[in-house]
């Protein structure tokens, strides 16, 4: 079993308004070894170009740090208006960019919770057309030498991105994986533990986050929580993660906010076809635990007005945290 690098995902510092190095900067000062780029503020966007890439790739060797990138997506639509979405250009764009950084990861993230709203298209009408746009850039991102890392977010199962995989006719370690997120699970209402055993070999990138469930009259609330204070058993998914053959690095992603999921309204329900009552008994003892946690005042659900005020010192508390937990196996 092979020891496995503690980073962090950038989005997690948003608030500081770090620019990429100062934040590899921030990194290195903190005990991390990487950072995954998910997004970049728009002051950087302008500023980043072949010699920005350059200079940050030369930073990340000189201090044996991990860069993973990010500005990729998958689903070919406007998620707001529904309208057609040209992401071949964003996916060519990132590869590019990734290749002049060194990594073959791009965290690919459309957006979410579609299965909220009833003006969505449906699941299957999405990954038909998702199936489709990727086949169409499989020799982009070989050409690249990258992977596509679809984020476990608000948006497709891992059931449901298996059958991606099928449809795109790809093997793991092709152009297409997945970044891990193992509290969004929760969230499309998988156990985080057995949602990575099914997907386990096309995991590439990670999102590490503790996070809770809550059970209450109307429903579900999932939360992020502080490494070590929810109720998601990171420490047997890091194990997992450290027996598999390829290199997989641990990015902690935190931030504020909580997620409802109206369990009790039949329709909604219904948009998960795949959910077992093994693995919804599985949720429901996690509530029934985080909801023990609430009452004790070991758990709270951070806001995300709080969130900037709170994220340096809580990122440095996850990354100890997270090396402990790793260290235990």
């Amino acid at each position: 079993m092979k020891e496995l690098s503690i980073g962090i995902d950038n989005y997690c510092l948003f608030p500081l308004n770090l620019s990429p190095l100062e934040t590899l900067e921030w990194a290195k000062d903190k005990g991390a070894e990487g950072v995954q780029f998910s997004g970049l503020n728009p002051e950087d966007e302008h500023r980043v170009d072949d010699v920005y890439l350059k200079d940050l790739a030369a930073y990340a060797e000189e201090n044996d740090l991990y860069l993973e990138w990010g500005r990729g997506q998958h689903i070919p639509f406007d998620m707001e208006t529904w309208e057609r979405k040209d992401i071949v250009s964003i996916n060519r764009k990132a590869a590019d960019q990734a290749t002049i950084l060194g990594t073959r990861i791009i965290r690919s993230c459309s957006g979410g919770l579609m299965r909220w709203s009833e003006k969505s298209p449906t699941t299957e009408t999405l990954l038909q057309e998702m199936a489709k746009s990727l086949r169409a850039q499989r020799q982009i991102l070989r050409d690249n030498n990258v992977i596509l890392a679809i984020e476990t977010h608000f948006e497709f199962t891992t059931h449901e991105l298996l059958r991606l995989f099928d449809r795109c006719e790809v093997e793991p370690g092709d152009y297409l994986g997945i970044c891990l997120d193992t509290m969004n699970l929760l969230t499309m209402l998988e156990d985080p533990l057995e949602a990575t055993r099914r997907i386990l070999p096309w995991v590439v990138s990670t999102h590490i986050k503790d996070g809770a469930v809550l059970l209450n009259k109307d429903g579900l609330v999932t939360f992020p929580a502080e490494i070590g204070k929810g109720v998601i058993g990171l420490h047997k998914i890091c194990e997992l993660l450290a027996h598999e053959s390829h290199d997989i690095n641990l990015s902690i992603e935190d931030h504020g906010g909580s997620f409802f999921l109206p369990i009790f309204d039949p329709l909604f329900l219904s948009k998960f076809p795949d959910l077992t009552t093994e693995e919804f008994a599985c949720i429901m003892r996690m509530a029934l635990q985080a909801n023990g946690k609430m009452d004790k005042g070991e758990l709270t659900i951070t806001k995300r007005e709080d969130w900037p005020q709170i994220c340096e010192h809580r990122i440095k508390r996850d990354i100890h945290s997270l090396r402990r937990l790793v260290r235990q196996q």
